[in-house]
């Protein structure tokens, strides 16, 4: 029997491309979703579960028998003033208080520059610190984990070398079919628990020694 991870996100521009990732790497992915129809639309032949982030309750069925957890939501497209609040750090918030006492491998996308407060991304609605406290409810939920930190999504030059970074000081850019390998090669590999970094990519060679990249981070 194959892994199973839950995509929160899964319909989603990045998510669509994690739910194939991990299907080629035999690992079974399942979709969270709002909208059942939609979701069996975008994605033929994938086990969807119904739930929504913002309502706990509705987790609680979805979250059973994963063994680990994908989160590439986020809250684009929600004109509310507090949607990252609701949904980028809430749905984590609620996703983990759903999972009880499991503990599944936590897989978190964020953002570069999360630890940057100044930044121009954080006026309004503040989601550099919203997104930020969502690392640290996964860093204290006892669950292994990993934080990942992707440069700006498909912008600039393609390319399919990753490279990996710590201290949120550089700036780069990553493809999101990229960064969705990177997201499900860090769920298998056990070098990137416990482990939080930037990841860009550029030209070179694609990178096929995970377990060595990972390695590197602290």
């Amino acid at each position: 029997m194959s892994d199973r991870i839950l995509v929160v996100g899964a319909t989603g521009r990045t998510g669509r491309h994690v739910v194939a990732a991990a299907a080629a790497r035999g690992v079974t992915p399942v979709a969270l979703a709002r909208d059942e129809s939609r979701a069996r639309s975008l994605l033929p032949g994938i086990d969807i579960v119904v739930g929504d982030l913002e309502d706990p309750v509705s987790l609680t069925a979805a979250v059973l028998g994963v063994d680990g957890v994908v989160f590439v939501h986020g809250s684009d497209g929600d004109a509310r003033a507090d949607s990252v609040q609701r949904i980028d750090y809430g749905g984590v918030v609620n996703v983990v208080r759903a999972l009880g006492d499991r503990r599944p491998h936590l897989v978190l996308q964020t953002s570069i520059f999360v630890t940057r407060r100044e930044h121009a991304l954080n006026t309004g609605s503040h989601a550099l610190d919203w997104k930020r406290r969502s690392e640290r409810v996964v860093r204290r939920s006892g669950a292994p984990y990993t934080v990942v930190r992707p440069g700006w999504l498909d912008a600039g030059p393609e390319g399919v070398r990753v490279t990996l970074e710590q201290g949120d000081t550089g700036e780069g850019g990553i493809g999101r079919a990229v960064l969705a390998t990177v997201l499900v090669e860090a769920f298998l590999r056990p070098a990137a628990r416990g482990k939080t970094f930037e990841v860009y990519a550029g030209p070179g060679a694609a990178t096929s020694d995970w377990d060595g990249l990972f390695a590197l981070a602290r």
